[in-house]
């Protein structure tokens, strides 16, 4: 069994070396390639500056171009009487000058301060605005309309706005009754609210003209209130002015005041109420117009209009029916009143205390022309020198 062992070892190394014919090759180490150096990093594009403060970019506009930071500013709500200050922020984000050429605000109630006129490319500018809250209550908005030479925006409009609370509101703030003779006596309502807390009372109103009368009534009590304010004939003619006063419980606004406008306005309105020509005489051929308005309870029917002078023609025209009319008139070149003449416009009525509306017609005379006195010497000249 031992000698089986040796003989199958003995192949074994035969077939190894190849059979013993052939001499055993040399083993070479394998040696690893070595890896190709990294390539070199591609640099990163060089971004592009940041504007510094007051700054902006300006690429790719050439001519100016205005932006605002807040164009609508909410100044929540506020005590009304309360005045609101804020500035307004601009950026000039074009390539050349920017000028500022106006501010216009849409009311009195706000106003602009000293403004930055000019704008250099990438700065900011401002405009200081200042709304008065005196006469408003409630939600309220205003504008301010901003020129500038921005080709594509010249006008920009602003807002600002917010809500304005009062202890007590008083709507409308001015009693205005409009009467004629025909219906002296009329009558309008002011509306007083408390928005505060506390219930509010008001004591009688009392006024300071005997051509209006208050009355006080209450909606809901402590709440809210109704001033009825009325005219109290006879009343003198053109307009009546009062003030109506109620004390409060409310320490915030302790007194209202309200003011009573009456305008006492005639049965029969004409405007203008007299028609004015150039010098004689005229040059041209002078049209005009004249409107008659019925203010009265009744309709008001006119009939055969009439110039009292050679060659004018008048038109009647009903715009309203028996309420309002037009009469156009046309004066003939060289029309010329004569010195002492009396010229007219007159047109019927069916009004029995107007039975005949009439309209003077004055025009300056003709000029004197300058006489120069005969046998009156020459004014010498100027003395040689």
């Amino acid at each position: 069994m031992f000698a089986a062992s040796v003989v199958i070892l003995a192949a074994v190394l035969y077939a190894v070396n190849g059979g013993g014919g052939r001499k055993p090759e040399s083993i070479v180490p394998t040696v690893a390639k070595s890896a190709p150096p990294p390539a070199a990093p591609t640099p990163a594009a060089t971004p592009l500056l940041s504007a510094t403060a007051g700054e902006a970019s300006t690429a790719g506009v050439s001519g100016p171009k205005i932006q605002f930071a807040t164009p609508v500013y909410d100044f929540g709500q506020i005590k009304g009487g309360e005045v609101v200050k804020y500035t307004y922020v601009f950026t000039n984000l074009g390539g050349a000058l920017l000028e500022i050429s106006n501010v216009q605000a849409s009311c009195g109630c706000t106003t602009a301060g000293e403004w930055t006129r000019q704008v250099a490319p990438g700065k900011t500018g401002s405009i200081p605005i200042q709304f008065n809250s005196g006469n408003f209550s409630g939600q309220v908005g205003k504008t301010i309309t901003v020129t500038c030479n921005d080709p594509n925006q010249s006008t920009v409009v602003l807002q600002i706005k917010g809500n304005i609370w009062k202890p007590i509101d008083v709507t409308p703030q001015f009693a205005v009754l409009n009467v004629t003779a025909e219906s002296p006596s009329t009558a309008t309502t002011v509306r007083i609210v408390n928005n505060e807390d506390s219930p509010l009372t008001l004591s009688v109103p009392e006024g300071n003209n005997a051509a209006f009368a208050a009355e006080l009534k209450t909606n809901v009590p402590g709440k809210q209130f109704e001033l009825v304010v009325r005219t109290m004939p006879p009343l003198p003619a053109g307009n009546a002015q009062g003030q109506i006063t109620l004390k409060t419980s409310s320490t915030n606004l302790p007194v209202i005041n309200v003011t009573a406008w009456a305008n006492v306005q005639p049965v029969v309105l004409v405007m203008p109420p007299q028609i004015t020509l150039p010098a004689a005489p005229l040059a041209n051929p002078m049209p005009s117009t004249v409107s008659i308005r019925n203010n009265g309870t009744n309709t008001l029917t006119l009939s055969e209009p009439l110039v009292n002078a050679k060659g004018v023609d008048v038109q009647l025209k009903e715009i309203e029916p028996g309420r309002n009319y037009t009469l156009a008139l046309n004066f003939p070149a060289g029309f010329e009143i004569a010195q002492g003449e009396k010229v007219e416009l007159s047109v019927k009525s069916d009004h029995p205390q107007f039975p005949n509306v009439k309209v003077p017609v004055i025009q300056p005379p003709r000029p004197a022309p300058s006489v120069v006195p005969l046998g009156m010497p020459a004014a010498p000249g100027p003395a040689s020198q």
